[in-house]
């Protein structure tokens, strides 16, 4: 009987160290992710758009999804549907964070017909229209880092990161481990397409997390600035 208990609590002990013992191992990599980094310094601010609200967007102090739908909303609901399920129903409990999306003016009741598609009646308070002239649209996209440009109808299927500074956020080596293993040639990632779901799911999932650790670390005090990726690169470089 002595030794059937000794077991069973041999059992219950190791079921119940193991876990703990695993999360201490990780605990001490959780201060050493690597920032999202800084793309682009300055990108534009919304001064010349209105919105769809009655309060004033903007981009300054949020983390905003910046994306382009152009003349022809609708046409991109595919990358709005996913945009919306895979990123905005995900980080929409998040403070600061918003989903803005460009649209030229005129487009109201476009924009309203492709909210009625992707909206299923849910919380989209977060989730923003702001209309602006095509020569306002352009200044803000040539604002940005991109290699993805604007169609004839003022819109892409690419979106963008952008924090409370006003800095376009992304990877200046995107490449996976594979090609750093291989030691290809690096390649940057300025923004992220709507169509291809993996990307949104991993990429720009994980990215938006990464930036919402740093600013919650900012805020306690606890953020640290340096990014072991960058400075392999810099060692690549040189």
């Amino acid at each position: 009987m002595k030794k059937n208990n000794l077991k069973r609590n041999l059992v219950l002990g190791i079921l119940f160290f193991l876990p703990v013992a695993f999360l201490l191992m990780l605990y001490p990599s959780t201060h050493n992710y690597n920032p999202l980094e800084i793309v682009d310094e300055k990108v534009s601010e919304l001064q010349f758009f209105s919105s769809n609200t009655d309060s004033k967007i903007k981009l300054e102090d949020h983390i905003t999804v910046l994306g382009f739908f152009g003349n022809e909303p609708i046409d991109n609901v595919i990358a709005a549907s996913n945009l919306k399920e895979l990123v905005y129903d995900k980080f929409k409990g998040f403070k600061k964070f918003q989903i803005v999306i460009v649209l030229p003016k005129g487009n109201q009741a476009k924009a309203d017909l492709l909210q009625k598609e992707i909206n299923n009646y849910e919380d989209m308070r977060f989730w923003h229209y702001v209309y602006g002239e095509p020569n306002d649209i352009q200044s803000l996209f040539q604002s940005l880092k991109t290699e993805e440009p604007l169609d004839d109808n003022l819109s892409t299927d690419h979106i963008f990161i952008v924090d409370k500074d006003l800095k376009q956020r992304g990877r200046l080596d995107d490449r996976n481990k594979t090609e750093l293993e291989n030691n290809s040639v690096i390649y940057p990632l300025y923004s992220y397409d709507c169509i291809e779901v993996d990307e949104m799911k991993n990429k720009m999932s994980d990215d938006l997390r990464i930036l919402f650790t740093e600013y919650r670390q900012k805020r306690k005090g606890k953020f640290d600035s340096s990014s072991r990726r960058a400075q392999d690169l810099n060692t690549e470089d040189n």
